[in-house]
């Protein structure tokens, strides 16, 4: 007869995906911020054109130049909304360091 704890658990870990938030600057110098994943990859699907965003049709995708990850997909998209609420040159300082971003809600 199984154990309670064999009976109850699953045959397979699911394996819990980070969510990132990121920053991609295109040629033009513009910033893009978007939450994926994996941000290396979804650079590359910026750089290819297939299922990049659209922001970089004007200008071609360069360099992904800042990431961070988050607990979880909400947590992505409220790291992703704070920061596309800053200015240009505050975000110029995330990305040297210069910057400290604000703890997320609920953090001490």
């Amino acid at each position: 007869m199984p154990s309670d704890t064999d009976e109850h658990s699953p045959d397979t870990a699911t394996p819990v995906k980070t969510w990132w938030v990121y920053m991609v600057r295109a040629e033009n110098g513009h910033l893009y911020t978007g939450i994926s994943t994996d941000p290396e990859r979804r650079f590359q699907e910026h750089v290819s054109g297939k299922r990049g965003a659209r922001f970089f049709n004007r200008s071609p995708a360069r360099a992904l130049v800042w990431q961070q990850s988050c607990v979880d997909h909400s947590d992505a998209l409220r790291r992703e909304i704070a920061l596309k609420r800053l200015a240009k040159k505050t975000k110029e300082a995330l990305i040297r360091g210069d910057y400290p971003l604000p703890e997320r809600e609920g953090t001490t």
